[in-house]
């Protein structure tokens, strides 16, 4: 048996009425908890030779996921909300599984508490027909010896990972609500997140609980480099951050004696994707992962990352100018996209537009503007605004006369492998994006990326484009979620939490 083998009557047996939030996921845990220990302690009976779980077990929901549930019956209509989130589109019963809840507690309980302050709702846990996958419990459960069954054995008797029930179908706009069912509280149910969750370890080297709510994006280790140092003094400053999570699963903090060496030596190469979280209260630090070089490695991280709700990501990489005015160091603000990454194209259509968010644009301005000192003509000058074409072919210039056509039409003014793809999926899974490259090289214009030529921007210019992209980080924090979540990230039909 899969996903879904507990009856829609047993879960309804667990039903029960939370009079808060904090009262609501408190009980998520509380059942969480128990399905957990339910389900390494049948592994272990059976990996020590004792018997599998029974249909009678299956069917009580041992192993089920907690499900939250929010009705909202008005008498009359839905009366309008002006934010983006924290509302209902219709009356109704909603309802999610859950995975975590401890982990996820901050965000569940400031969803329920919008909820709460706008409609008259009755707020509800109990087990889901959603079970646990086997292979989602097994950190910290040392005592299970894995090499005594086969995977082929466990999955006869124990749920498991089925990619049939985990899709992102909903959204992608390709799950309209049925007649008769809850609707989804959120986008992504408990199967899906634990699935990223997993992900994220894997390819990040860092704890999933260490992802702070405000990300930057890099294509280049030098960042890292920066980021690391500049991360390590702040450790030491009058500030709000506590310690620093680092690839390799290295934590520092003010008290390490040389931070830096220690994370330089961890051994942050094994991982594809290395992230690095600067930790402060609440989630509200910075974290920056070097994705490499690519789309497919963007489309990968954010498919991933956008389980945990981020505030925003923000891509901060470097890029080829296309216009002869441009020169190396400049900075290019993305208005738009013109997609060549295709690896979205079958979850988000090319023609769907990517329109930038407001509120970041200024962010990310009135960041190089601080960070450069440059104003008036001359800040006009070092920072354009403009098409970004991303690529995913890195010799696109190899086909030079087929593409210069295209790049006129769109008006492009720079191209990197990454923006477009970061972009576009910050806008499919609703996550606040924005896009600040640093031309390194001008292809159409004969300086192409050669050491010497590089190695020289580098040095100038890493450390001030990095200090814009955290400078804008701290703009959107001090201006707070409600200003940076937009509505134009919304559909008509949206589920009601963030």
């Amino acid at each position: 048996m899969a996903l879904g083998a507990v009856s829609i009557e047993q879960t309804e047996q667990t039903i029960k009425t939370a009079g808060d939030a904090r009262e609501a996921v408190d009980r998520l845990c509380e059942l969480y908890q128990t399905s957990v220990r339910n389900l390494r302690g049948a592994l272990k009976t059976y990996l020590d030779g004792g018997a599998a779980p029974s249909d009678a077990d299956r069917a009580s929901g041992a192993f089920a996921y907690p499900e939250l549930r929010v009705t909202y019956l008005p008498e009359g209509p839905v009366p309008p909300v002006s934010r983006a989130f924290g509302k209902f589109s219709e009356a109704g019963v909603y309802a999610q599984t859950v995975t975590h809840p401890e982990a996820f507690r901050r965000y569940l309980e400031e969803q329920i508490e919008l909820l709460a302050a706008e409609y008259p709702i009755k707020i509800e846990t109990g087990l889901s027909a959603q079970e646990i996958p086997f292979s989602y419990v097994l950190d910290g459960a040392a005592d299970l010896d894995l090499n005594a069954a086969s995977p082929a054995e466990l999955v006869r008797h124990f749920p498991y990972a089925d990619l049939a029930g985990i899709d992102d179908a909903l959204p992608n706009g390709e799950r309209p609500s049925e007649p008769g069912k809850a609707r989804p509280l959120s986008l992504f149910d408990a199967a899906r997140t634990d699935y990223s969750l997993q992900r994220i370890r894997h390819y990040t080297g860092t704890p999933v609980e260490d992802v702070q709510d405000f990300i930057l994006f890099t294509n280049y280790h030098r960042y890292v480099d920066a980021f690391v140092e500049w991360a390590v003094e702040q450790l030491k400053g009058d500030n709000d951050y506590e310690s620093l999570s680092a690839a390799g699963f290295v934590h520092v903090d003010a008290e390490t004696k040389d931070a830096v060496g220690e994370v330089t030596a961890a051994p942050w190469r094994r991982f594809q994707m290395p992230a690095y979280h600067l930790k402060a209260p609440n989630g509200r630090g910075i974290t920056l992962v070097n994705i490499g070089v690519g789309p497919s490695n963007a489309k990968t991280i954010t498919d991933h990352l956008a389980v945990l709700r981020p505030e925003c990501w923000l891509m901060v990489g470097h890029c080829g100018g296309l216009r002869h005015s441009q020169r190396l160091g400049d900075y290019v603000l993305a208005h738009a996209y013109l997609r060549y990454d295709s690896v979205l194209d079958r979850d988000l259509p090319v023609e769907i537009p990517i329109p930038p968010i407001a509120e970041i644009q200024v962010a990310l301005s009135k960041a190089v503007e601080t960070v450069s000192g440059d104003t008036g003509e001359t800040l006009k000058r070092r920072l354009r605004t403009g098409t970004v074409v991303t690529y995913a072919d890195r010799n696109w210039e190899l086909r030079y006369n087929q593409e210069a056509r295209r790049i006129n039409q769109s008006r492009s003014i720079a191209v990197d492998m990454e923006s477009a793809t970061i972009a576009a999926n910050g806008f499919r899974l609703r996550v606040p994006y924005g896009t600040l490259l640093c031309v390194s090289d001008k292809p159409l214009h004969g300086e192409l990326k050669l050491p010497g030529a590089a190695n020289l921007f580098y040095q100038r210019s890493v450390s001030e484009h990095l200090a814009a992209g955290i400078e804008a980080v701290e703009i959107l924090k001090r201006e707070g979620s409600a200003a940076l979540h937009s509505r134009k990230l919304r559909s008509f039909d949206e589920p009601p939490f963030r």
